[in-house]
């Protein structure tokens, strides 16, 4: 039990500021919504389709991040701090190009994307938000890559601080731009884009100043940037990242198809699925922040040889997480209208988000179980087989039940969520039984 109490404390420790990170990142999608919200339920509606289309695309810059955070903890673990430093210059290098690419390919593809169906008022209001929003990207993958390295080296607090700082500058600049504060412009959505983008630009050279800088950091960081990359490197990265990338497309695709089909009912079932969606999101960053300790620490263990330390790190993270993600359960069913209100004053938008938000504080749970073990997994360097486990759960259970549901049984967007959640608990009982076996697997080659 002892043991237990400890190595907890050390994954919250590691844990809490990778946690306050991606709360802070959600908060900026928070605070967009927030006073999108304002604007007009269109308004809002228009966000929620950009949103899918960022997540997607974020898919790319989050499968690196990982590979980055699977390799330097495992240097670091082996005291290696010369292959921390290439696998952080080599990734720099493909969140660039990944970055430029994503960012050209949705402000050119604009023209096509009448064909998803979404509403026109929707579309008219959309394309100046889209392509700041879209440029914003190139200075997102970079940080992502950073964020990564300076955590996987237990030095989390830094690059936290500098998050936050953009943002709070991110909703400083809506008040300006949103609503033509000081004497700015009114500029509606597209304020909220260009916030964003000058937001996201700060963080990005904030980040690259800290990482120079950094004198604790100073043996993991390359003494030359600016040399010629080496194919084996990058191809590395390309290994470990193409399936953990595949692996969060299952689910973010999963959550995106049903969305693209939400929109189709009307701007105010896709406002609800914004609001309801943006809420979940924040609550689920606590396990997210717990995977990304866990991958790190079972990363170290792995790479200095103790595996015998893996399974109570495993345990005692999955046990922190089903206590919180009932607390929040408990806060959803209890306090959604509440929740609503603070969003929109439409009546029927706050009662649809407040079905949503039930269905939310129940398939969190599973949520949370899910994504820890696929962190524990991702450190084992087992990917493939998850990846499968995900597509089976999202894809051949989830998304069919959300389509029956929502569509066939005319549940509309409530039954689309069912069908998520239940996609989430097949997702989450088939990873933990995988990560039994592979934790018993590496126990046996000791």
């Amino acid at each position: 039990m002892k043991t237990l109490i400890h190595e907890n404390k050390q994954t919250l420790k590691l844990a809490f500021p990778i946690i306050s990170s991606h709360v802070g990142q959600m908060l900026l999608g928070l605070s967009d919504t927030l006073m999108i919200g304002r604007v007009g339920t269109v308004e809002l509606a228009a966000a929620a389709f950009m949103n899918i289309l960022m997540h997607l695309t974020m898919v790319l810059g989050i499968g690196l991040s990982v590979a980055v955070s699977v390799q330097v903890s495992h240097a670091h673990g082996s005291n290696l701090p010369k292959n921390a430093a290439e696998a952080l210059r080599h990734a720099l290098a493909w969140s660039l190009v990944i970055g430029l690419t994503v960012c050209l390919t949705m402000i050119l593809g604009f023209p096509l994307m009448h064909h998803l169906g979404q509403p026109p008022e929707v579309m008219r209001v959309l394309p100046g938000y889209l392509k700041w929003v879209a440029g914003s990207l190139t200075f997102m993958m970079p940080v992502m890559v950073m964020k990564s390295f300076a955590e996987s080296k237990n030095h989390p607090w830094p690059v936290f601080w500098i998050q936050l700082a953009g943002v709070l500058l991110n909703i400083v600049l809506n008040a300006f731009l949103i609503f033509g504060l000081a004497g700015f412009p009114a500029l509606g959505i597209t304020g909220a884009g260009l916030a964003t983008f000058l937001a996201r630009l700060a963080t990005l050279i904030a980040m690259a100043i800290y990482l120079r800088r950094s004198i604790t950091l100073a043996d993991s960081i390359p003494k030359i940037w600016v040399e010629r990359l080496r194919l084996h490197d990058l191809r590395e990265l390309f290994r470990l990242s193409a399936p953990i990338t595949a692996q969060l497309l299952m689910e973010f695709g999963a959550f995106a198809a049903c969305a693209l089909m939400i929109g189709r009912l009307g701007p105010q079932p896709m406002a609800a699925h914004q609001i309801a969606l943006t809420c979940a999101s924040i609550t689920f960053m606590l396990p997210m922040g717990l995977s990304g300790a866990l991958g790190i620490r079972v990363g170290h263990a792995l790479g200095a040889g103790q595996v015998e330390r893996c399974q109570t790190q495993i345990l005692g993270a999955q046990f922190l997480t089903v206590i919180t993600m009932l607390g929040f359960a408990v806060i959803y069913l209890t306090f959604g209208r509440e929740i609503a209100r603070a969003f929109t004053p439409d009546p029927e938008l706050i009662r649809l988000t407040v079905s949503l938000l039930t269905i939310a504080g129940i398939f969190q749970l599973f949520d949370g179980i899910q994504v820890v073990s696929i962190g524990a997994l991702r450190a084992m360097k087992d990917i493939t087989v998850p990846t499968l486990l995900g597509a089976v759960g999202y894809w051949i259970i989830g998304f069919p039940t959300g389509i029956f549901l929502g569509k066939h049984m005319e549940m509309g967007v409530t039954g689309f969520w069912i069908g998520l959640g239940i996609g989430l608990g097949t997702a989450a009982f088939t990873m933990s039984i995988r990560l039994f076996l592979q934790l018993r697997h590496h126990q046996t080659k000791v």
